[in-house]
């Protein structure tokens, strides 16, 4: 029986801090606390990979690999890899939202001369890591170097040669350019040594980590790069088809994603291996994981490499469950959560239920007049998890602001707002006092932050994945609101 519990959605990006991101230092172990004081159990992250092209966490240059900039640089400076002036030097102390292209020139400098002046003292540290995590680890490191000789291209762009990871000319790349590989190794020590100890204070307070896994991987990643094999490519290693969705209330052309597609009949030959790698490697890294995008594993939307858009494509049987099967069999009991929203099947349903994997309700979704909406809070069975709203939705009073009128008239009836409770905290009430095993709600919604502190608009590149919020908002009167509510409601 899982325990009645309730936690607050933030990524890591969103934190304050000095440095021009959220990252692992110090505000991140405040956050920790203000879980703690408002009675939470859980924390919720969105993927931590690599961000390339449109700063998206979804699509990163490594399904294994961990994001450089949450790096805490404050731990480098009393390690004396790092001074104070170098630091301040590069002007990235401001709050306010991510600027990525500032960000990515600033510190990956400040990381680079981290790894100049710490190398020798790590040596013994990085080749123990090394041969820890040396099964992605080679892969990535040497991908990362290759970008950076090719000015960041995908590699798709890159000589042939480069292409083919066992080639000549790639073992002497590999042979001559031992420093910066080096350096990618550094970066991913420093990020995994940092994550797992701030991992272990959560759970020291009594915070589980709830973690994405991405269905796709990027085009332009080490994995496809490293085992084009797994992926339905021709024969110049371009996709043939590539991912989306069907056009559905975020988009009237679908959602154009553009990931190559898995090759899962070559996958299931070796029992699903490298996906096998990846999950177990999730469980290190989380308590918990949420599968993004469930539903590609029973049917997935493909269209055409080369398609301007999502609208024309098809549905494709996915893996089902042997895929599921597998990894229990190979991993045992697993927590994870089923991201089943869109487009949804008697066929997904079943899947669902043939994994025991609970499923998301999402109240932002609940309110269209259907009485027999599965996202209505009297239509919930226990086995779920109720949201507010997700990464890629308004927070609650902008969904508010923005929805139909019949749509306000009819939750405003139906939440029972009481007395002149802000919709924000109507729409957590309900999902705090829901029968969900689980209820989630974005920190944003908590703060009562409109459309502005959006975190993604999916289909669209420009302003996503910026929103931060302040050192301020982490009030004592805003954590016994909180922990009022869930002690309320036996959370």
């Amino acid at each position: 029986m899982r325990e009645r519990s309730s936690g607050i959605l933030l990524h890591i990006s969103s934190l304050p801090g000095e440095y021009g991101i959220g990252d692992f230092g110090r505000t991140a172990y405040d956050f920790v606390d203000f879980l703690s004081k408002a009675k939470q159990k859980y924390w919720q992250v969105l993927p931590f990979g690599i961000t390339g092209y449109g700063n998206c966490p979804y699509s990163s240059f490594s399904a294994f690999a961990g994001n450089p900039y949450f790096i805490d640089l404050d731990e480098l400076i009393r390690a004396h890899y790092l001074s104070n002036e170098d630091v301040n030097s590069s002007n990235l102390s401001k709050e306010g939202p991510v600027d990525y292209y500032y960000l990515h020139q600033a510190k990956m400098n400040l990381l680079r001369q981290a790894y100049m002046n710490g190398k020798e003292d790590l040596q013994e540290a990085l080749s123990s890591f090394y041969k820890e995590q040396s099964s992605w680890l080679r892969h990535f490191a040497l991908y990362m170097s290759l970008k950076d000789k090719h000015q960041n291209e995908p590699w798709q762009n890159w000589e042939s040669n480069y292409k083919v990871l066992y080639s000549d000319v790639l073992k002497n790349f590999e042979k001559n350019n031992k420093v910066e590989i080096e350096f990618w190794i550094f970066i991913q020590y420093h990020f995994f040594k940092q994550w797992f100890a701030l991992k272990k204070y959560a759970n020291e307070h009594g915070i589980k980590i709830i973690g994405d896994l991405p269905i796709y991987v990027a085009g332009d990643s080490a994995d496809v790069w490293a085992n084009p094999e797994l992926f339905c490519l021709d024969k110049d290693l371009l996709p043939i088809t590539v991912s989306g969705c069907p056009p559905d209330a975020f988009s009237t052309t679908g959602q154009f994603w553009g990931n190559p597609i898995y090759n899962w009949n070559v996958m299931e030959q070796d029992g699903y291996s490298w996906w096998v790698e990846r999950i177990k490697q999730c469980f290190t890294l989380y308590d918990t994981v949420r599968i993004d995008h469930f539903r590609g594993f029973e049917a997935y939307w493909e269209v055409k490499y080369g398609s301007k858009d999502a609208a024309h494509g098809r549905w494709v049987k996915g893996p089902g469950i042997k895929f599921f099967n597998q990894i229990k069999d190979t991993l045992g009991e697993l927590d994870i959560i089923a991201e089943d929203l869109g487009v949804y099947s008697e066929e997904l349903k079943k899947l669902l239920q043939d994994t025991g994997y609970p499923g998301m309700k999402v109240l932002q979704f609940a309110f269209n007049s259907d009485k027999d909406n599965h996202h209505l809070p009297h239509n919930f069975n226990r086995h779920c998890i109720a949201y507010t709203g997700t990464h890629d939705n308004f927070p609650v009073k902008g969904w508010y602001n923005q929805a139909p009128h019949e749509e306000k008239k009819y939750a405003l009836k139906y939440l029972h707002q009481c007395g002149d409770e802000e919709v924000h905290w109507s729409i957590i009430r309900n999902a705090w006092s829901s029968t969900a095993y689980l209820a989630i709600a974005q920190m944003q919604d908590f703060l009562g932050l409109d459309e502005n502190a959006r975190m993604n608009t999916p289909s669209t590149i420009g302003d996503n994945w910026t929103w931060r919020m302040k050192k301020e908002d982490l009030s004592q009167e805003l954590a016994d609101k909180i922990a009022d509510l869930t002690l309320l409601y036996g959370r």
